[in-house]
C-alpha cells in the first residue's frame, strides 16, 4: 500500500497529526486538509504532502476543489479519512439548540461533501477505502451529548449507506467509534479521570490506517468500536 494517496480531513488537529504521521511512516503520499490555516509544528511535510488549509468542507464547491487538487497533485485520490468534526457538551435544557444544526454541519456535512467530492476519484483507485470517525456516544448517548451523538449517529449511518452505494466500485467505507480521545483539551476538562483509560491518538490511528489497507478489503459497512477501557 505504501505510495498510496490519502486525504485526510481535520489534519491539522490531535488526531488528524497522529494518522497523518503513521501514514507517513507507511510510506503514503498525504494530502493534509482542515480549516485551519496552517498546520502545526511537526506536521508531516515534503514532496509526497500537499497541504490545504482555510478549507470550508461545509460548503461543497471547497470541497470539490480540495478533492479535485489533490487528485491534480498525485493522479488521484485512494484512501479519503474524515477526521473534521466538531464537539459541544451541553443540556437541551441550558444550551443553544443552534448547537444541533452545528453539530450536524461540521461532523455529518463536512464527511458527506468531502466524500461526494472523493468518490469519483476513489471509484478509479485499485481499492478505494473512506474511513469515517463516528463515536462511541452515538450509541448510547450521556448527559449534555444529544446534539454531539446525534451527528455522530449521523456518521454512522452515512457510513452505512455509503457502504451499500458503492460496494459494486470497489470502494469500502467504515467507520471508527471511538470513546474519549486522550487529547490536551480533554485532560484539561476532566483533570481526575484515568487517562490511561481512554483511547490515544496513535491506537486510533493504528485502527484507521488498517481499514484503510489492502488487508481490510474484505470490510465495509462496520461501525468498529474503539474504546479503549473506559
Amino acid at each position: 500500500m505504501a505510495g498510496r494517496v490519502v486525504a485526510i480531513t481535520g489534519a491539522f488537529g490531535i488526531l488528524g497529526q497522529a494518522v497523518a504521521k503513521a501514514a507517513a511512516a507507511q510510506g503514503y503520499r498525504l494530502a493534509l486538509i482542515d480549516f485551519a490555516q496552517a498546520p502545526p509544528a511537526g506536521s508531516p511535510a515534503g514532496d509526497d504532502v500537499l497541504v490545504l488549509g482555510g478549507v470550508d468542507l461545509t460548503d461543497t464547491v471547497q470541497a470539490g476543489a480540495a478533492m479535485d487538487a489533490v487528485a491534480d497533485r498525485f493522479d488521484g485520490i485512494d484512501v479519503l479519512l474524515n477526521i473534521a468534526g466538531g464537539f459541544t457538551w451541553e443540556t437541551l435544557q441550558d444550551g443553544s439548540i443552534g448547537s444541533w444544526p452545528a453539530m450536524h454541519r461540521l461532523n455529518v456535512l463536512t464527511a458527506a461533501n468531502a466524500s461526494r467530492a472523493a468518490v469519483p476519484h476513489l471509484k478509479r483507485s485499485a481499492a478505494g477505502r473512506i474511513v469515517n470517525v463516528g463515536s462511541a456516544a452515538a450509541l448510547k448517548a450521556g448527559l449534555g451529548m444529544g446534539a454531539y451523538a446525534a451527528a455522530k449517529a449521523g456518521v454512522h449511518s452515512l457510513t452505512q449507506a455509503l457502504a451499500e452505494e458503492l460496494k459494486g466500485d470497489g470502494v469500502t467505507v467504515n467507520a471508527v467509534l471511538p470513546s474519549i480521545i486522550d487529547t490536551p483539551t480533554n485532560r484539561a476538562d476532566m483533570p481526575d479521570a484515568d487517562f490511561a483509560a481512554w483511547v490515544a491518538p496513535d491506537d486510533l490511528a493504528t485502527v484507521m490506517l488498517f481499514l484503510a489497507s489492502e488487508e481490510a478489503r474484505a470490510v465495509t459497512g462496520a461501525l468498529m468500536p474503539v474504546t479503549g477501557r473506559v
